[in-house]
């Protein structure tokens, strides 16, 4: 016991000892008397007055990320705004320039340098499509594909009804580009065909709705080869659409009609030929049954005729017009136009051609009060050099578009690119790897042809202003008239310059 008791003191004086050498920092421990050293710095984010904003979603959806952009700061002052410009609107690429900013919230000019100057506009027409089309088409309209009995009973007639974006396959109710789909429609088709007993059919097709031109006299001859744009017809395929270096087809009625045959043929419907119903070819009771249906799908007022089989039903117009500005894509912005035109014309009147079209989207803006003096579009897309429009036109419509009076198009607006984020938007507004004042906030369409380049949209300044703004660029090249115009946005964005 007195052993036991000996070596317990022993070691207890032993630890006292240690944990006083401990205090005093002579050997290794955790106690100390020392003042703690600080934290180890951390990564602090500045303060934003704005949301971050997330990655987009891919380019099939076209609702944006961004919240809502009218902010209740105040807007920049006209002498603020001049100021925060001056050393940018001085770069050589912007030499021959027309540039207009203005309060997105009360419509007033803020800056106007040439803003009346009639210029090429390139893609940026497809903002007055926009106008124009969400005049004639509803909120929640679409385009419906459907297919009914022929003039007998071992013919069935495909209507194009304006739905260029078919999936042939089945349909994704979540996408724009692919919302209907072939494999659906022809489900639908064989079993109506195999309940009445028909194994074996005529597939004929109705292209009465819209008909037109596939390309423009005034697109350089290479557009469709270098994927530019495709074909302009009433009736494709989402697979198929035309991209940069990716042409579309050259018949694509043709091949949405070969691939809906061989969809029936998979389904025990013997498809023994396929013939085209076009205006002013094909006569007798199977063109005129097929032109009245047709008709009626066009402008939502089913009319009397023959037994529908299937019918498949596409986005809605607002989505497909947003996912056109996303993607700056010049087919799906004209086949819209020429249907829009077309359904707002009287019955047995609609010329559609290219030139006429453009004419009518200059007629429907001025109908929304907009000043269109010496506008002149000869195409709805922007792909030709015959246009001219004025960098404060762009900006009325622009304005018109957030002001709440003009919801088709504000949704298309909506599918403009973001800046540094989406769409032809995506790899600019970032230097050095770091994102610029205009990153995330802004949404813009761009606009390019060979010695004319453009851009207009919107963009919340950093009182949390939403304001407006259009840049035509003549002559400069290319790169250089790019970059000009981001610094132009991004001066405004970092501006609130009150």
């Amino acid at each position: 016991m007195r052993r036991l008791t000996a070596a317990l003191t022993a070691g207890a004086v032993l630890a006292v000892g240690y944990l006083g050498l401990d205090t005093a920092d002579l050997v290794p421990g955790l106690l100390t008397t020392r003042p703690l050293p600080p934290p180890p710095p951390t990564e602090t984010p500045g303060i934003r007055t704005l949301p971050v904003v997330p990655q987009p979603s891919p380019s099939t959806s076209v609702r944006m990320p961004l919240g809502s952009l009218a902010g209740e700061g105040a807007a920049p002052s006209p002498a603020g705004l001049r100021k925060a410009l001056a050393g940018v609107v001085t770069l050589p690429a912007l030499a021959d320039a027309s540039l207009v900013v203005r309060d997105g919230q009360s419509g007033g000019i803020l800056y106007d340098r040439g803003g009346s100057q009639r210029r090429i506009p390139a893609s940026t027409t497809k903002l007055l499509t926009a106008a124009a089309v969400g005049q004639v088409f509803g909120g929640d309209e679409t385009l419906r594909t459907e297919v009914h009995e022929g003039a007998s009973a071992d013919q069935v007639v495909l209507v194009a009804g304006g739905d260029s974006l078919l999936a042939p396959g089945e349909g994704d109710p979540g996408a724009v580009a692919g919302r209907a789909g072939l494999a659906d429609l022809a489900d639908q088709v064989a079993l109506a065909l195999t309940d009445s007993g028909t194994e074996r059919v005529v597939l004929q097709v109705d292209e009465s709705y819209a008909p037109g031109p596939a390309r423009a006299s005034t697109w350089g001859e290479d557009f469709h080869r270098l994927g530019i744009v495709g074909s302009v017809a009433m009736l494709g395929l989402s697979t198929q659409r035309a991209g940069l270096n990716r042409p579309g087809p050259l018949d694509p009625v043709g091949a949405t009609a070969a691939t809906f045959a061989a969809l029936l043929e998979d389904r025990g419907v013997r498809v023994s030929q396929v013939e085209r119903l076009r205006p002013g070819i094909s006569t007798g009771t199977a063109t005129g049954t097929a032109t009245g249906t047709a008709t009626g799908t066009a402008t939502g007022t089913p009319g009397p005729g023959p037994r529908v089989l299937g019918s498949v039903e596409s986005a809605p117009v607002r989505d497909q017009l947003a996912l056109a500005l996303t993607d700056s894509d010049n087919t799906l912005t004209e086949i819209l136009a020429r249907q829009a035109a077309f359904r707002a014309a009287p019955p047995g009147s609609a010329r559609t051609d290219f030139g006429t079209v453009g004419a009518w989207v200059v007629e429907q803006v001025a109908a929304l009060g907009i000043e269109t003096t010496g506008v002149a579009l000869a195409d709805a897309s922007g792909l030709s050099r015959e246009n001219r429009v004025t960098a404060r036109l762009l900006t009325d419509v622009l304005a018109l578009g957030y002001d709440g009076s003009h919801p088709v198009l504000r949704t298309a607006l909506e599918g403009m690119p973001v800046a540094g984020l989406s769409g032809t938007l995506a790899g600019r507004y970032i230097k050095d790897g770091e994102p610029e004042a205009a990153a995330g906030r802004a949404r813009a369409k761009t606009g390019t042809l060979t010695g004319a380049n453009a851009l207009a949209g919107s963009v919340v300044d950093d009182d949390g202003r939403l304001l407006v703004f259009a840049g035509l660029v003549s002559g400069a090249p290319t790169e250089a008239a790019r970059a000009a115009l981001d610094d132009v946005v991004s001066a405004i964005a970092a501006c609130g310059c009150r």
